[in-house]
Order: structure tokens, then C-alpha cells, then sequence
């Protein structure tokens, strides 16, 4: 396979400065498209925007052209031929059973870089990728003070080569990062601790700014879209892939509006919602499409309570389920510790770029 990658462009201008009171930020601004006469951000879904963006600041006129930013930025809802789009995520999240076979890859890459006189240290994920162990972890004590400890002991003995493995891996790659059992379910790992909804990176002298998009290597990866995160899950192989820098190819999706209105009565769960939702949903027809939800009864959603609706995604036959950021998104990244700085880039992003929700 051959791989070629170019130093990003900027075409259209879209190269900002961002400065909140934590520090200053390089933008791509997506209303340079509409300076540009390329599109009305107002017209288009906030999972659309999402998606624009990712391919405004990725244009290397090889892998994104101008073209495809064009096409996308063209985007239409009575449509009936979508644009080809080439979707490069900011992460790749995994879960063991499907992660450890991409790490060996990277090592047997590793191994055969050696052999032919390279340098294998150059081998390393080019997105940050974590993997998050709690699909292999079995419960063989329970109901006593110290269930939990006796059952990671016994994980870690029946899995002592895997283990070692990935703690091998864990110090040898770049961008890697594992989660060790007894830590959480990689979905509820992925919405309390690993998503930032708005990452930063140092490119240079500049800190890079942009929307937090994920793959994961699970059907339910769907949940962080609760968060106003992009992502769902994928193949072992196009996750393999975007680790590497290459991007999934992918038709602009349809994207079917949900609007909801009032809030749950007392009693109703989140659970009587998403069957409710996933029966109306399943009845439309969503397969291969993006639901996004938004109306006066978002503001009355609780973060968990969309990330609920969000996890059944595969179940009404969606690509994703979508909450966009909003004031609850960020009182749920206090909530779960997230910085003030990391807060107020969240806000001040989203703001100044047209992907923050209001009522």
C-alpha cells in the first residue's frame, strides 16, 4: 500500500486566531465558505458543519481537494446524489477484543520496517488512539467488599502475555494510550475522561484548535455523539486506517431531523425515550443516515440522558445519533472534571464557529 501525504492549504482563507483566557488557538473558520458564497452555515445540520470543518482544515489537495470542501459545503437535503467525502477522524477509541489486533499490526509494521534497514520507531499511530480494556474482563466474585480487586488480579493472571504485550506497546508508540481494566466500560470511558469535544494540537509554533470527531472499534461508540462529539463505530480494518492518516471514504449522509419537545414526565426513563424513538425511527427508515436531534425539549435533556439516546443508534439503523454543544454539554465536562480551560475552548469554539446550540 502507498500512502501520500501533503502540508495542508488554505485555500479559502478560513486560517484564524482564537484567544480565550487560557491561551490563543489557530482556527479554520467555516464562515470563510460563506464569505466565500460557498454555503449558509445556518442551513445546514450541526453533524454536517462538524463534518465540513475536519475537511476545510485537512485540504492537502490530495487525500481532501478543494473540491471535495466545495461539494460538501454545497451540501443540499432534497438532494438525491451525495458527494463523495473523505472523513479523517481526530481519534480512534477501541476496546480490547478488536484493539489488540491492530497494535500487533503496528508491531509486525515495526518489525518489518527493521528488516529492511529503516528505523521502526518511525511506525507510530498519527492520531491519538486509545484502547480501553473491559470486554475480555470476566466477573467470577461478586457481592463482597473486595470483588473488584480479586477479579482484576485474576484478569491480569489469566492475561499476563496480552498484558505485557500491551504495556510493551503502550511505552514503545506514540499516540497510544491504554486504559486498564476495572476502569469502565470504553463508552462510558470515552464520554467521562477521553473526549474533549473541542482537541488541540501544536503544529509548530501554533496550537491547533478543532472539533473532537472519534472511530471506535464498537457498534455503541455512537454514545459520545450525546456529548456533541462525530463518531461512530467501524471495522478493525478502517480503524487500522485512520490510526495511519488514511481517510474513510464515505457519501455525504442524509441527515434526518428529530425534534423533541416538553421534557420526560416523572416516572420516564430514558429507556421508555430511545425505545420510543427507535420504533419511530426504525418505521422512517435511517439506515446509512445521521439522526440529529434538536427542538425546545433538548434544553430539558439531561447529558446522560442523550448519551442514551445517542449508545442506540445501531438499534434504529443509524450512522449516529447527534446532540449538538450546548450549555448542558458544558456543565457536564465540569461535572466530570474536565478544566476551566478545556470548558472555555469548548465555548469559545463552538461559539465562533456556528456549532454551538442554542434554544
Amino acid at each position: 500500500m502507498s500512502v501520500s501525504f501533503a502540508k495542508n492549504t488554505d485555500p479559502f482563507g478560513a486560517r484564524a486566531t482564537l484567544t480565550t483566557p487560557y491561551g490563543t488557538y489557530t482556527i479554520y473558520r467555516l464562515d470563510a465558505l460563506e464569505k466565500a458564497g460557498l454555503t449558509q452555515l445556518n442551513r445546514l445540520p450541526f453533524s454536517i458543519r462538524v463534518l465540513l470543518e475536519q475537511a476545510l482544515r485537512q485540504l492537502d489537495g490530495l487525500a481532501i481537494t478543494e473540491q471535495h470542501v466545495r461539494d460538501l459545503a454545497a451540501w443540499d437535503a432534497t438532494a438525491k446524489d451525495h458527494p463523495s467525502v473523505p472523513f479523517k477522524p481526530a481519534r480512534v477509541v477501541m476496546q480490547d477484543f478488536t484493539g489488540v489486533p491492530a497494535v500487533v499490526d503496528l508491531a509486525a509494521m515495526r518489525n518489518a520496517v527493521a528488516r529492511l534497514g529503516g528505523d521502526p520507531k518511525k511506525v507510530n499511530p498519527l492520531v491519538p488512539v486509545d484502547l480501553v480494556i473491559d470486554h475480555s474482563v470476566q466477573v467470577d466474585f461478586f457481592a463482597s467488599p473486595d470483588a473488584l480487586d480479586r477479579n482484576s488480579e485474576l484478569e491480569f493472571e489469566r492475561n499476563r502475555e496480552r498484558y505485557e504485550f500491551l504495556h510493551w506497546g503502550k511505552n514503545a508508540f506514540d499516540n497510544f494510550r491504554v486504559v486498564p481494566p476495572a476502569t469502565g466500560i470504553v463508552h462510558q470511558v470515552n464520554l467521562e475522561f477521553l473526549s474533549k469535544c473541542v482537541m488541540t494540537k501544536q503544529v509548530g509554533d501554533e496550537v491547533l484548535a478543532f472539533p473532537d470527531t472519534v472511530v471506535g472499534t464498537d457498534s455503541h461508540t455512537t454514545m459520545i455523539n450525546g456529548l456533541g462529539v462525530l463518531g461512530w463505530g467501524v471495522g478493525g480494518i478502517e480503524a487500522e486506517a485512520a490510526m495511519v492518516g488514511v481517510p474513510i471514504d464515505m457519501l455525504a449522509p442524509d441527515v434526518i431531523g428529530f425534534k423533541l419537545y416538553g421534557k420526560l414526565p416523572e416516572g420516564v426513563t430514558a429507556t421508555d425515550l430511545v425505545l420510543t424513538a427507535t420504533q419511530m425511527l426504525r418505521k422512517r427508515g435511517v439506515v446509512e443516515k445521521f439522526v440529529e436531534f434538536f427542538g425546545p425539549g433538548l434544553s430539558t435533556m439531561s447529558l446522560p440522558d442523550r448519551a442514551t439516546l445517542a449508545n442506540m443508534a445501531p438499534e434504529y439503523g443509524a450512522t449516529m445519533g447527534f446532540f449538538p454543544v450546548d450549555d448542558e454539554t458544558l456543565r457536564y465536562m465540569r461535572l466530570t472534571g474536565r478544566s476551566e480551560a478545556e470548558v472555555a475552548l469548548v465555548e469559545a469554539y463552538c461559539k465562533a464557529q456556528g456549532l454551538f446550540h442554542t434554544a
